[in-house]
């Protein structure tokens, strides 16, 4: 992955911790060994650990936001964004007296480790719907995943916003790839009639037995369904720094198109609940819209090697680096 990448994390976090209080950075700035705290993710309303935007001034803010456009593209800054506002929107619907009030200044930056040494550092930027962890060592980042967005409402149906899709793509080109496909083979991607009520590796911090590849295989597809089995995938994969993008689907595309499985479950029809997923050899884009009426969705995107930087952090230790 490009250096340039790299560069502008290790400035922007160093900028970011240098710019905090003693009190601030005791909260920001974290044990990188403290294996179950870094792998703590989530994508739901909770008590979470870091330094939230709210607890941040303005200096501070513009700061940490640096930090997570240092760690995505254009357009995937943009959706976040998009992600955040969406608290406002769910606190006009849903009122005053949750535990968790719908506040888009209620997400989190933690620093795990001191960027740019030796040692191994990551980072995370993380709340409602929005979680990104990345794994850096010996200046490369090993690690950009898990990459979760989520969107609620999926379509804003009143109000100044009514229409806005955080997550417009993730949705259309699945169900246009389910769609494009004939009766045998859509027989052979539908795996349930009924979709789950989440992703199922939700949290996971690694991906194991709750997804298997099954549904229809790319090698059962024509040329133009593989394209938008490729377009898919980008989608997710879009989210990422240009040059993370390219080298993530330059593994998928190693990997072989023949060899990923589409699994839809749920309606076909646009307003009920549906889930599917795109898994291959090393990574997955699972997607899931059941809850709130079919207007809530879960999207993620996993490396199943790589989720924070396993592979390369279990290298790094066993020749002998702490």
């Amino acid at each position: 992955m490009s250096s340039d990448v790299v560069t502008r994390m290790v400035d922007a976090a160093d900028a970011f911790l240098q710019a905090l209080s003693a009190d601030q950075r005791s909260k920001a700035q974290l044990d990188f060994f403290d294996e179950a705290e870094r792998k703590n993710w989530h994508y739901v309303p909770r008590d979470r650990h870091g330094l939230s935007i709210r607890d941040m001034d303005e200096r501070q803010r513009l700061l940490a936001h640096k930090l997570v456009a240092s760690g995505v593209s254009g357009h995937g800054y943009d959706k976040i964004q998009t992600i955040i506002s969406l608290e406002e929107v769910l606190a006009e619907i849903e009122g005053a007296g949750r535990r968790f009030s719908r506040d888009p200044q209620l997400y989190y930056v933690s620093i795990f480790g001191s960027p740019g040494s030796d040692a191994p550092w990551g980072w995370r930027f993380e709340g409602h719907h929005v979680s990104l962890n990345y794994t850096l060592i010996d200046g490369v980042l090993v690690g950009p995943t898990p990459l979760f967005f989520g969107s609620n409402p999926a379509q804003v149906r009143h109000g100044e916003s009514e229409g806005l899709r955080a997550l417009k793509e993730e949705e259309d080109l699945g169900r246009q790839l389910l769609h494009e496909l004939d009766g045998t083979q859509r027989t052979q991607a539908i795996i349930a009639v009924d979709a789950p009520n989440d992703i199922l590796t939700t949290n996971a911090p690694h991906v194991g037995d709750e997804v298997r590849p099954e549904g229809l295989a790319g090698v059962n597809m024509s040329d133009s369904q593989r394209q938008l089995l490729r377009a898919l995938v980008n989608v997710y994969v879009d989210r990422l720094p240009e040059s993370c993008a390219q080298e993530a689907l330059r593994r998928v595309e190693a990997a072989g198109w023949d060899s990923a499985h589409f699994a839809w479950a749920g309606s076909k029809e646009v307003g009920a609940p549906h889930y599917y997923r795109v898994q291959g050899a090393m990574y997955l884009a699972e997607y899931d819209n059941t809850q709130n009426d079919a207007n809530h969705i879960h999207a993620v995107w996993r490396d199943l090697e790589r989720d924070f930087g396993e592979d390369a952090l279990r290298r790094h230790l066993r020749q002998g680096h702490s």
